[in-house]
């Protein structure tokens, strides 16, 4: 197998895996996420808010993954956006663990208020809320604001060098602007982000996505566009 095309495999791996880890992190973090007070009630969510971390750290290290991956292909096309979109996936990357330790330091207000026994619980229940808080604007500003210029970036560079068809580009290119837009709205409360509104907004991005990693992992890149590329160091000698 040719490195183009076991770059593309692991590039299409890492996108699933990044769709999975975020869906079931969001799915384990519910009892927090939706109430806030659930920290300081005494329920046992340690394991659970622990395993949602996780998920999400899984996702952190595979959108850095397919930066890294993906930077030399892109670098063929343009220097300047192959930076550009590493730049914005480690920013997405970064902004997810803040979001992260939030969590976890939610888990460790609720072990705090369960030894020491507190009868007054509202100072705890505004710092929990306020944990909570930052890590919902985390995720608005990295799976959503980065997301949306680095996924517009991708869709540039492949609709113009046509390395997959350009129906996926396309997907991309509306995509990225529109979750970005998205992203704003939600920002000045026009509609919560995991309304039925932003869920449309959002599908774009998701087929884009995952059209791409599929047909990365079944197809690869266009070998009319990568043929003149198997034999240079450049490509095949980076990670």
């Amino acid at each position: 197998m040719s490195p183009l095309r076991t770059r593309a495999r692991i590039v299409g791996f890492l996108f699933i895996l990044a769709a999975v880890s975020s869906i079931i992190g969001l799915l384990l973090y519910a009892p927090i996420l939706n109430h806030s007070d659930y920290v300081v009630s005494g329920k046992p969510v340690q394991a659970q808010i622990a395993t949602a971390a996780f998920m999400e750290v899984i996702l952190a290290v595979s959108m850095i993954g397919i930066s890294i991956w993906m930077f030399p292909v892109v670098k063929r096309y343009s220097e300047t956006l192959a930076i550009g979109y590493v730049c914005f996936r480690l920013l997405e990357s970064t902004i997810v663990i803040v979001g992260i330790l939030c969590m976890l330091s939610a888990v460790t207000l609720g072990q705090a208020f369960g030894q020491m026994g507190a009868e007054q619980t509202g100072p705890y229940l505004v710092v929990a809320r306020m944990l909570v808080a930052v890590h919902d604007w985390t995720f608005l500003m990295g799976p959503n604001t980065a997301l949306g210029v680095s996924t517009l970036m991708m869709g540039f560079v492949l609709f113009h060098t046509r390395l997959v068809p350009r129906p996926i580009a396309v997907l991309g290119l509306v995509g990225g602007p529109l979750i970005f837009v998205s992203s704003i709205l939600v920002m000045f409360g026009l509609y919560g982000q995991t309304s039925s509104v932003g869920a449309v907004m959002a599908l774009p991005v998701f087929l884009y996505e995952m059209s791409l990693a599929i047909w990365l992992m079944v197809r690869g890149f266009n070998p009319e566009v990568t043929r003149n590329w198997q034999d240079s160091p450049r490509l095949v000698s980076a990670v």
